[in-house]
């Protein structure tokens, strides 16, 4: 299969305006018939789906610390037939892991080095001028491997700022593309761990064409679109690579999928369907219980804090768990369903709600304290024991009570560094903890 042509959009720093100029173009590309499609660096369940509405074709997540270097190449070729592949960075450009993972650092520029990808540099202007070439200068030369080919302005004031930004970029020598002006009403919504996901933010159609109107009136979409180039793949990138990234729990697995539940990795899902095995969504925030026929449940990540009223009053789903779990069914949670199969949770008003009651966690969000950063660990027992495991951990949760038996022997972060606290729980066939799977371990990248 032939990878599309594609680009990577990154900025300095968070916050600079990636996503929304992401979803502009998407958009915009979109109605121009160039049929566009999207990935994201790095572990972010929440712009995915942002792509997705934008583009109407599903976005995956490219993660080089997780990921080996096949893997990543095979994620890029899925994407294909499309006539542009947009994958938005993580962070600021050269920001990644503290150590290297299965293919680097996991950094936007180690992905655009690998792939020998076009850079497109999105610079945060609102408090800036002249300055802004030094900066490109800087981002442009600190790594001669990576190609910053063109910038896009945003945030800018009027015709006179506008003039001197394109001075300054070409006093770097990187050509400006576009300069977007700063507007107070295209705004995507946040919470606590990031963006509010694109399934709950409300009139998203009119807000993304409102960010296509405003893009394709100030970027120059032919010239962006003309940046775009095939990815390089070498010998080593397209090895074969053993088995999917995490192996099917199950045949006939019962997902819960809501608002409640609503991180699971696009490619996850694609090596189960992959594998034979069959996903049965269900919402236990609509009163549903996991299909009986299930030999595994999978409670994905998401905020049952926000919704733990609702989980604790309707039990159709907890009767369900039970019930799976009696007749010897798997079950599995990540971070937010690891916390819906504990005893309870105390919301941040702190009220105190009943969860599944399937183990012996309890959590609270009245005292929040981050939980971030890769992790790395071995499954004592469960679905998937005996393997080391990429994922990653993201929360704000306090464990206020755990007893039982750990999932994992350890888990470290990206230094190496031993995490305390994250050792999940396991009783018989039910397990879980805060990890995010994201693919089988991998040994450092040559």
């Amino acid at each position: 299969m032939t990878p599309p042509p594609a680009l990577i959009l990154t900025a300095p720093a968070s916050s600079g305006g990636k996503t929304t100029m992401t979803l502009g173009l998407l958009r915009a590309f979109r109605r121009r018939g160039l049929d566009p499609v999207a990935a994201k660096i790095g572990p972010d369940y929440i712009d995915p789906a942002f792509h997705e509405v934008a583009a109407g074709r599903p976005s995956v997540n490219l993660d080089g610390w997780a990921m080996a270097p096949g893997r990543l190449a095979r994620l890029i070729e899925m994407q294909a037939p499309a006539g542009l592949l947009a994958i938005e960075g993580v962070m600021g450009l050269f920001d990644g892991a503290p150590a290297p993972g299965a293919s680097g650092d996991g950094s936007a520029a180690a992905l655009a080095r690998m792939f020998s990808l076009p850079v497109l540099l999105v610079v945060d202007a609102g408090a800036q001028a002249r300055s802004a070439a030094a900066l490109i200068h800087g981002f442009r030369s600190f790594d001669p491997a990576v190609q910053v080919a063109a910038v896009i302005f945003n945030r800018v004031g009027g015709p006179g700022h506008r003039r001197v930004l394109a001075a300054a970029a070409a006093e770097a020598g990187v050509p400006a593309l576009g300069f977007v002006p700063r507007r107070a009403d295209i705004a995507l919504p946040s919470r606590h761990l990031g963006l509010v996901q694109a399934c709950e933010t409300t009139d998203l159609e009119a807000l993304l064409d409102r960010l296509a109107d405003l893009v394709a009136a100030h970027v120059d979409l032919d010239a962006v679109a003309a940046l775009a180039r095939p990815p390089v793949f070498g010998a080593r990138l397209v090895a074969a690579e053993p088995g999917p990234a995490v192996p099917p729990p199950g045949g006939r697995i019962a997902l819960a999928r809501d608002d409640a539940f609503a991180f699971i990795y696009p490619h996850l899902l694609a090596d189960w369907h992959a594998a034979g095995a069959e996903v049965l969504p269900f919402s236990p925030l609509a009163g549903q219980a996991p299909d009986p026929s299930a030999d595994a449940v999978w409670l994905p990540g998401g905020y049952p804090e926000l919704h733990a009223g609702r989980l604790a009053t309707d039990r159709a789903w907890v009767r369900g768990l039970v019930a799976a779990r009696d007749r010897g069914a798997v079950i599995f949670g990540e971070c937010g369903g690891y916390m819906a199969l504990g005893q309870g949770l105390t919301d941040a008003d702190g009220r105190d709600w009943p969860m599944a009651g399937l183990l012996g966690l309890s959590t609270s969000f009245a005292a929040r304290r981050l939980h971030l950063g890769y992790r790395l660990g071995r499954m004592v027992a469960g679905p998937l024991e005996g393997r080391l495991w990429r994922g990653h951990e993201f929360h704000y949760a306090t464990i206020t009570a755990e007893r039982g038996d750990p999932l994992w022997s350890s888990v470290e972060d990206a230094t190496g560094a031993a995490v305390e606290g994250a050792q999940g729980l396991r009783a018989g066939r039910v397990a879980g903890s805060f990890l995010h799977l994201i693919a089988a371990g991998q040994s450092v990248a040559g």
